[in-house]
């Protein structure tokens, strides 16, 4: 991996990683692109930058960040528990998936599902305006909901937004909800690649690598959160679940 690599996979990282557009799948297309091998150091730092990404989260809500607001942690907590307990005990099975098809796929599934839940949704009658009003049994459904991003090319940011809406969030908490909700994912997935591959990562020009891609990973993703709900106030999530399907297909096309 060469610096322009680190920089291009931190710019991919920073966009998609709270679009509900998969920033795995877009990862693992732009290595196969790049000619970067999907060994474990490599993809051990597609997840390092993934956290940059979600600490671009702290300071665009940096007041979420406290104890007055212990009572929305601990239902992030509950939501994130389901990922956690199925992604650690089918850790290998899930890196074993790391494939151009199962994205592509994945992709479409993902729009397809996205136009469905469009077609029906009305945002009237979806009260939960706030992710402070959040209840613990919509967390845990939402928790549920977001098991699917285990699937390379599902979304995390996609399916918990899914499950968001579909119990009874509007689109705005939805997104917010879910890049909260990123947080102790990413810092657990982080902590674990991090654990399990320091030595190889933090030497030398793979150091170096992972920094740039940091930095970059994280400047981008603070611009993105921002332009993101900036979009929700006047366009729904249609436009991904087409920008899906059609960037699915293209891969099929041409894998």
């Amino acid at each position: 991996m060469t610096i322009f690599d680190s920089v291009i996979l931190g710019i991919i990282e920073g966009i998609t990683e709270f679009l509900p557009i998969s920033s795995t799948g877009h990862l693992i297309v732009a290595s196969e692109f790049l000619g970067l091998d999907q060994n474990n150091v490599n993809k051990a730092y597609e997840v390092i930058i993934q956290f940059a990404a979600i600490l671009a989260v702290v300071l665009n809500y940096p007041s979420k960040f406290t104890f007055k607001h212990i009572d929305l942690w601990t239902k992030i907590f509950i939501a994130f528990l389901p990922i956690a307990i199925i992604g650690f005990l089918f850790s290998s099975q899930v890196k074993a998936m790391f494939s151009l098809e199962i994205v592509a796929w994945m992709f479409i599934i993902g729009g397809i599902v996205f136009l469905i839940v469009e077609k029906f949704y009305d945002e009237s009658k979806h009260i939960t305006a706030d992710v402070e009003d959040v209840s613990y049994k919509q967390s845990l459904y939402i928790g549920l909901a977001q098991i699917f991003a285990l699937i390379p090319g599902t979304s995390r940011a996609g399916s918990s937004i899914i499950g968001a809406m579909l119990v009874g969030l509007n689109r705005k908490a939805s997104a917010e909800f879910s890049f909260l909700l990123a947080f102790p994912v990413m810092c657990a997935t982080t902590g674990y690649d991090l654990l399990k591959h320091h030595e190889e990562l933090l030497t030398g020009a793979n150091l170096i690598n992972l920094l740039v891609g940091f930095v970059v990973s994280f400047i981008i993703a603070f611009l993105a959160i921002k332009l993101f709900l900036k979009f929700l106030e006047n366009f729904t999530f249609v436009a991904f679940g087409i920008y899906r399907i059609a960037f699915g297909i293209l891969l099929l096309t041409f894998i």
